[in-house]
């Protein structure tokens, strides 16, 4: 089992501020091409993900996650960033929300970390639209971090992830759906996946189907899986139903990576739409062009 991981840093309301100053230079000047470009993406091959679209991604509101939600019909896609977080919750202490999920039951899910004490948690919405939230207090070896969860397809369990380089992924009753849950009570962790090689600052997981996750990592080194920023495939021995896996993990291609600034980007999280099959994944550009061209990347599997 992995050691504790370093706390992930919450996004810093001041930074965004700082990098809204700087891009004010940008709107009144061509971009500056970037000094150096990043590895160029593996040539597509048979079941690949391959980009098809792209949508502007802003960073207050739509830079830490997102998720498509099925009910009620014609519902919008969520987002969460630090724009999103409710003023009670922020002073409250919950000052980073991670990658949301829903169930197609319509049960929708945003993961929170602090930046003190020994406890996560998860705010729910359930289908008619009322707030829950549920406290999940830290293991002996687990990291404080909350930056992701996924919803199996039956609605059961929720996997919550740790920033890092880490060989697992925890496995809980899904809040607020689960039926021994409640808001009153500790939601304790029920599982691990256990991973066939370790992950990096994983920053979002979504299901394909009940035994195949797509995860974002936000991995700046490259030593893992051969590149930078990957997106990654996890096959479940068997689907989740409360007891220990194991997860064989593949690095499937680069995320993309493009701005008209040089610098370190970010993937945040990542969803997987299973009425147009489409996954989408969001990377926050370098420096100040985090509030100019940062991307939800649309791609679809040959």
């Amino acid at each position: 089992m992995s050691p504790r991981a370093p706390r992930r840093r919450p996004v810093a309301a001041t930074g965004l501020l700082a990098a809204l100053a700087l891009a004010a230079g940008l709107a009144a000047a061509p971009p500056v091409a970037a000094s150096a470009t990043p590895a160029a993406d593996p040539a597509p091959t048979a079941d690949a993900w391959n980009e098809v679209g792209s949508d502007r991604a802003d960073p207050l509101t739509e830079s830490q996650g997102l998720a498509s939600v099925e009910v009620p019909a014609n519902s919008a896609n969520r987002y969460t960033g630090i724009g999103t977080i409710p003023f009670d919750v922020l002073t409250r202490g919950w000052t980073h929300v991670g990658d949301p999920d829903a169930s197609y039951d319509g049960h929708y899910i945003e993961p929170y970390q602090r930046d003190d004490g020994d406890t996560k948690m998860y705010r729910v919405q359930n289908p008619s639209g009322d707030w829950a939230e549920y406290v999940h207090r830290l293991g002996p070896d687990e990291a404080s971090n909350n930056s992701w969860v996924a919803l199996t397809p039956d609605g059961q369990w929720m996997l919550s992830g740790e920033w890092g380089t880490m060989d697992r992924f925890l496995v809980f009753p899904a809040p607020g759906i689960h039926p021994d849950t409640s808001p009153s009570e500790d939601l304790p962790q029920a599982a691990t996946v256990h991973l066939d090689r370790p992950v990096r600052d994983v920053q979002g997981c979504d299901f394909q189907d009940a035994t195949t996750l797509l995860c974002s990592s936000d991995d700046p080194e490259g030593s893992l899986f051969g590149t930078t920023k990957p997106l990654l495939q996890v096959d479940l021995a068997e689907a989740v139903d409360g007891a220990d896996v194991d997860g064989a993990v593949t690095a499937l291609r680069q995320l993309p990576l493009r701005s008209a600034c040089s610098g370190e980007y970010e993937a945040q999280g990542v969803d997987y739409d299973r009425r147009t099959e489409t996954l989408r994944v969001i990377v926050m550009s370098p420096g100040a062009c985090v509030v100019v061209d940062s991307m939800t990347y649309r791609l679809t599997r040959d």
